[in-house]
């Protein structure tokens, strides 16, 4: 029988998720040239989703949105797509 989240002690510890937006390939030489106010451009789209990994392994996608009232302007994630932690995503 599974134990339910909150009583397990491991249920307390703190998890960095990591948001990845997109990817760049840049060449070298052009890494190399980069300076204040330069664009690098990523191989996603604004509307495309965003994903969501725990250390190398991707628990769900979503899209970035802004949230509202007292935390006004804070960036966040609503999440579309969550992974079957047993069996992916």
């Amino acid at each position: 029988m599974d134990e339910m989240p909150d009583s397990n002690p491991f249920s307390q510890v703190p998890i960095e998720v990591t948001i990845s937006v997109g990817r760049a390939r840049p060449l070298v030489r052009d890494l190399l040239r980069l300076s204040k106010d330069a664009v690098l451009q990523l191989d996603r789209r604004v509307d495309d989703p965003v994903e969501l990994y725990v250390g190398d392994r991707l628990i769900a996608r979503g899209e970035l949105t802004e949230l509202e009232g007292e935390n006004a302007g804070q960036l966040a994630v609503r999440l579309t797509e969550v992974a079957n932690l047993r069996g992916g995503l």
